[in-house]
Parts: C-alpha cells; sequence; structure tokens
C-alpha cells in the first residue's frame, strides 16, 4: 500500500476525511493508528485466521473472539513499531536474502519449494503473504539483534562463575518444554496496579488448578511475546532458557502450575508442557576452514553488478585461471580477511550470521559457493576443511559466554519493545478493542 493511501486511511479512521476516503475505509477499515502507520482490519482478520488454523491444527481451544483480537492487535502494533524504526534506520532484507532463507526453511523441513509453497496455501496463504512475513521476521529479528546486543555487557567474572557451575553440574541435556504468562507492571506500580496485577494472577491460577487450558489463558491474558502461541517458548535447556525460567522449573514436574513470580515485566505464571532428557552429555564441536570474499553494493556497485562480479570470479576460480587468494587480496573488501587472502581461520559456523553460517554448513569441503547476500554485502566462500572435535573442555568458556548472552538478550529485548511502545503514539480507532489490554 503505498504512502498516500495510508494517509488517506489514518484520516479516515479518524473520522476527518471526506465521503471519497470513508469509501476508502469500507474496503479496509483502520483499527489502529501507529505513529505514521496504521493497522488495517485485513492485517489483523488474517492474524486472526492464522491464529484460529494453528489452533485448529494443534487441537486447541482458544479464547473469546474479542479477547483473540485484542492479542492480535497488540501483535501487529508491535510488529509496526519495529518495522517503522527498521526503515528510519534504513535496514532492508533483499529479495535474494529472502529466497535464501525461504529455501533454508525448505531444506530444514525436508521439502522441495514447491511442497513448502502447497503447505502454505493449506494454511490458507498465498505465497505472497508468507514471503512478506517471513521478510519481517528476518528483518525484525535483524533490528533485535542490532538495537539489542549493544545493551549486554558480559564481565568476564560472570562467564567463569557459569563455567564453574558447567564443570560442577555436568553438561546436562535435560530439556523443559515451558509455558508462561505475564500479567504486565510498569516500572514502578503503585499498590492498585499490583493488587490488580495479583488479583487476576489467583484468579487464573485457581482456573489452572481447576483443569482450565494453559495455552487458552495465554492468548486471553498474557503480554509476553509468546501470547499468540499460547504462551509456549518451546523445548529448552535449563541453561538456555532465561534465569527466571531456569529458577523457577527446578524441582517441579510436567504440569505443575508455578508462580506468581515477579519480574521487572510484571507477574508470570509458568507450567511445565513437557520435559525430557536427563543424563550428561559430551558435547562435539563443528569447525570450519572458509576463505571468502566481500564485495559491498553501493551507488558505484549495484546488486546486481556486485553478484555478477563474484559469479564471474567463480567462474575464473574453477577453471584453474586464478586462486581465490589472489582475487580477495585484490577485490574483497573485508579489510580483516583480505590482507590474508579471504582467509577466515577455523571458527564455528554459529559464529557467522545466519546466511553465511547456513551456506558454509551446506557445502562440501573443496566446493566453492554461489554468490550470496547478507546483511554486510555479496559473498562468495570456499569451505577448505571441516572438523569435529570433543569440546567438552575447549567449549565451555564460549557455552558458558552464549548462555548468558542469551539469557540476558531474551530479557532485554522484551524491556526494549516496552520501552518502543512507551515511546510511540498508538490510537485504537476500532471502540471494541480500545479496553482491556490495550
Amino acid at each position: 500500500m503505498n504512502k498516500r493511501c495510508k494517509q488517506l486511511l489514518i484520516a479516515a479512521g479518524l473520522g476527518l476525511v471526506s465521503a471519497t476516503s470513508q469509501a476508502v475505509e469500507l474496503l479496509d477499515k483502520v483499527v489502529a493508528v501507529v505513529n505514521q502507520d496504521v493497522v488495517l482490519e485485513s492485517q489483523l482478520s488474517g492474524l486472526v485466521n492464522q491464529v484460529r488454523h494453528s489452533a485448529r491444527a494443534a487441537g486447541q481451544s482458544l479464547p473469546e473472539e474479542q479477547q483473540l483480537r485484542k492479542q492480535a492487535l497488540e501483535r501487529l502494533i508491535l510488529e509496526s513499531l519495529q518495522l517503522q524504526l527498521a526503515d528510519r534506520l534504513g535496514l532492508r532484507i533483499t529479495d535474494t536474502q529472502l529466497e535464501q532463507a525461504i529455501n533454508n526453511i525448505a531444506r530444514s523441513e525436508g521439502k522441495t519449494p514447491e511442497q513448502l509453497r502447497a503447505g502454505v496455501a493449506a494454511e490458507g496463504l498465498t505465497y505472497r503473504q508468507f514471503r512478506e512475513q517471513v521478510r519481517n521476521e528476518i528483518l525484525l529479528s535483524e533490528l533485535a539483534r542490532n538495537q539489542v546486543r549493544r545493551r549486554i555487557n558480559i564481565s568476564d567474572q560472570e562467564v567463569k562463575q557459569v563455567v564453574q557451575m558447567i564443570k560442577e553440574q555436568g553438561q546436562s541435556n535435560s530439556r523443559y518444554r515451558v509455558g508462561n504468562i505475564l500479567l504486565p507492571l510498569p516500572g514502578n506500580p503503585s499498590s492498585e496496579q499490583l493488587r490488580q496485577a495479583s488479583g487476576l494472577a489467583e484468579q487464573l491460577i485457581a482456573q489452572l488448578k481447576q483443569g482450565a487450558d494453559f495455552r487458552q489463558l495465554a492468548i486471553a491474558h498474557s503480554a509476553g511475546p509468546k501470547a499468540l502461541e499460547g504462551g509456549d517458548w518451546g523445548m529448552m535447556g535449563i541453561n538456555e532458557m532465561p534465569s527466571l525460567f531456569s529458577e523457577a522449573v527446578k524441582n517441579h514436574g510436567k504440569g505443575d502450575i508455578i508462580g506468581p513470580i515477579r519480574s521487572g515485566a510484571g507477574l508470570h505464571i509458568l507450567t511445565i508442557f513437557d520435559m525430557e532428557g536427563g543424563t550428561t552429555q559430551t558435547i562435539q564441536a563443528v569447525e570450519v576452514k572458509a576463505r571468502h570474499i566481500l564485495i559491498k553494493p553501493s551507488i558505484i556497485m549495484s546488486e546486481e553488478k556486485a553478484q555478477s562480479m563474484l559469479a564471474g570470479f567463480a567462474r575464473s576460480i574453477q577453471a584453474g585461471e586464478v586462486r581465490m587468494a589472489e582475487l580477495a587480496e585484490q577485490f574483497s573488501e573485508d579489510p580483516g580477511s583480505a590482507i590474508n587472502g579471504g582467509d577466515l581461520g577455523w571458527a564455528a559456523p554459529e559464529m557467522y550470521v545466519s546466511s553465511f553460517r547456513d551456506t558454509v554448513n551446506q557445502l562440501n569441503v573443496g566446493q566453492l559457493s554461489e554468490p550470496f547476500r547478507s546483511e554486510h554485502g555479496w559473498h562468495l566462500v570456499l569451505l577448505e576443511d571441516r572438523r569435529v572435535m570433543d569440546a567438552t573442555e575447549q567449549a565451555t568458556e564460549q557455552r558458558a559466554y552464549q548462555l548468558i548472552f542469551n539469557r540476558r538478550f531474551t530479557e532485554e529485548v522484551q524491556t526494549w519493545l516496552d520501552e518502543l511502545r512507551d515511546e510511540a503514539y498508538i490510537r485504537i480507532v476500532d471502540t471494541n478493542l480500545s479496553n482491556g489490554a490495550l
């Protein structure tokens, strides 16, 4: 939808336009104004229908229509705020990056692109809608990483403490599927706000203990990031989940109701949907030795020219006309590796950005990739070697750092989103959605 059309729809939603604009509103009504953007009825209905489809497939009951629409609208408002910020920062996901991501989704599900497309249609989505959803998911992930990682500081002492904990407790593969209902509270809640939240928590816990569906109550009441998924955070290791969860699930079993637990975000009610494992394991780390050439698009160097340039390099390398190291030294725009002929040394694939990681993971030793796009630019990568190491000792410190980072990241993302929402201008135009959770 172009900017002019959206401006008309904003005005229509606020009742400030002529009969012509009101006709536009009839085609697709505005339900909320979010800074310079709007949320449309078609977007809201589409998300609600997706949730309904997923619920039917899982045999999951849903809350009342109005509660479901409120939760869906809250999700769309947060997405709009993030997409507007990404636009202001100039973040973009190219069509090439998008196609790479969709191909990776298909591979991870063991499907061909055609099978993936058929599955999308079976879920009631057009392929165009699916592409835009994937594009937005990648964009929001990159935005969160860019905005939140700078907030996280991890000291050497913290890493040492976690390393010691891992050594004492062993590398346990116990995993928990945790459910979370978050009842939000402001940073400095009043006694009345605390009383209301605590009262609601007691009511929900009483319903859960009488057999109420946790996921249904989460969809209806939770302000957490997984609300529309029924509060389900999926399977996580005890050291991978947020520290609030890991402390809470200790000494609890499947089906237990835990809480309410206070955090900076509000009151949490937790449950354990499922659990598995419980033995110690030896971690084996895969490392790759890769060499690459990076070309960054610019005003002078177009996307197409950068891709074509690397494709030409690949043909010359494969024909034996030139060594990749020579081309990297001359042309690569990665200063750290160009001086070494593009040599990246030994590294775990997880250390690279997602598109680079996925590419090296799919290559055979000695294989040269096709040109591919990451957020840094266009790459040509040669996988020179791969090794598997017994990393029980070697990777403990790196794993400890990653565990701390993952926990902090999850917590900081929620704080960042709360701040983003608090600073925004949001007006709910649909009066049926203007009360309660919003």
